[in-house]
């Protein structure tokens, strides 16, 4: 179509020529906005293409940005992130006089290979469902995660939810596209309505669930945590909501009567270690490392105590293990850490036993500057010699070194340790008194 430059001028500034429009706003700048985003503004989620440098999304068959099982919600834990919305609108806007090969007449082909190279083009003539169908299956047919969005707003826009909904269930790569895009802009009633449709039970209820990342108040949260519990989740997912409300109804008691504690000013660990933070929403193992900070020899019936949070949330030994250790050497409480590893066998007799290891045990005490005696006495706990070694070596532990290097029968790893020793050290001359000892039958 020819025109002069006078008939272009009056055929983009005529009202009744629009373009492609995402909201009901009359400003056309201010209806491309919106188009602007869904191509071009994916920057977390494209590639480059070097044929037509343009940034799309890579086909995998999956929604743009994430991998999630065919036609499935996200995980629970998904669930339990707090994911800002993203806009995914297409970025179809260019100044108008760019505009120069618009027109009204291209097919649905033509007009998804001009959505591909962001090229600016209006979706309105499209206004049969037919057309509109035949529209997204060439968008879905292009294998470009932004151009099927973008047609997927329109349809949004343009179409009733039980056409759209009925429509996109018989097309699966669409329909996961929708909900990713749904999930991203945080779209949770047109979410909710879509898995009503499609008997998705269970994602219905993760998606309700979800919902709870929008509560701030405690008491309210927690309310809406227990409307959950009943809701049709796996029995995996069902678990982790029931403890989920219970943790957090716990750490509203426990926070209530710390805060209480601390503004009296009579209980001594609240003056020597004041809280840096509320203990509400904190993750169990937070929570735990809390309770065995602050509440560490409290009796197990109370709900601050660290073993009734390890009864009630079932939590492994080693996680106990590891978490109660970490609080107690911050605290330096070296007779605390003896007792965790001590156990006694029915004869009566006692023995170091550490589920962790006494490896670990030995980094997280040198860790929290435990002394070298402490130190010692762990690394000597440690089975393997190689490893021992290595630890006492790490952390100038020179009794362990030279008794594990006589033992070995090491004489050259002996000598070469003797330089590391102060002179006329006692460790030089325990050294020396082994080196000239007969009774050792040396290896080398």
């Amino acid at each position: 179509m020819n025109r002069t430059k006078g008939d272009e001028e009056e055929y983009w500034n005529s009202s009744k020529f629009k373009a492609f429009t995402f909201d009901d706003e009359d400003d056309e700048l201010s209806q491309l906005k919106e188009s602007k985003r869904a191509v071009n503004s994916l920057r977390d989620f494209v590639d480059d293409d070097d044929d037509d440098d343009l940034e799309r999304v890579s086909w995998s068959g999956e929604p743009v940005g994430r991998r999630t099982r065919p036609g499935s919600f996200q995980s629970l834990s998904d669930a339990l992130s707090d994911t800002p919305a993203k806009s995914y609108a297409p970025e179809l806007g260019r100044p108008k006089g760019e505009y120069r090969d618009y027109s009204n007449d291209w097919s649905p082909s033509d007009t998804v290979r001009r959505l591909r190279k962001g090229k600016a083009c209006s979706l309105e003539r499209f206004r049969s469902l037919q057309d509109k169908l035949q529209l997204l299956e060439e968008a879905v047919s292009m294998h470009d995660g932004n151009v099927i969005t973008a047609v997927l707003i329109f349809l949004k826009r343009t179409l009733s939810k039980e056409i759209l909904f009925r429509e996109l269930e018989v097309r699966q790569v669409a329909l996961r596209h929708l909900i990713h895009f749904l999930k991203e802009i945080g779209d949770q009633k047109l979410l909710l309505d879509l898995f009503r449709f499609l008997d998705r039970t269970e994602e219905l209820a993760l998606s309700h669930y979800r919902e709870h990342l929008n509560i701030q108040d405690p008491e309210k949260r927690k309310e809406f945590l227990k409307t959950c519990i009943g809701l049709p989740f796996s029995a995996e997912d069902s678990a982790h909501i029931q403890d989920h409300y219970t943790l957090l109804e716990r750490q509203i008691i426990i926070e209530a009567n710390d805060r209480h504690l601390e503004s009296a000013g009579q209980t001594e660990i609240f003056r020597k270690h004041p809280r840096k933070a509320s203990i509400l929403n904190m993750p169990l193992v937070t929570t735990l490392f809390y309770s065995c900070f602050y509440h560490y020899t409290e009796a197990e019936g109370t709900f601050s105590s660290p073993v009734n949070l390890k009864k009630t949330f079932k939590i492994p030994d080693k996680q106990y293990v590891l978490t109660a250790l970490a609080a107690r050497a911050k605290l330096r409480a070296w007779h605390d850490v003896d007792a965790l590893f001590t156990t006694k066998n029915w004869l009566g007799y006692t023995k170091k036993r550490a589920p962790i290891g006494f490896h670990r045990v030995v980094e997280i005490l040198h860790k929290n500057s435990a002394p070298v005696q402490i130190l010692q006495e762990y690394v000597n706990l440690v089975e393997d010699a190689d490893t021992k070694l290595n630890l006492a070596t790490k952390f100038k532990c020179h009794d362990v070194v030279i008794d594990t290097c006589r033992d070995l029968k090491d004489r050259q790893q002996l000598l070469a340790y003797r330089s590391k020793v102060d002179k006329g050290s006692a460790e030089e001359e325990k050294i020396d008194a082994i080196l000239n000892s007969s009774q050792i039958r040396w290896k080398n």
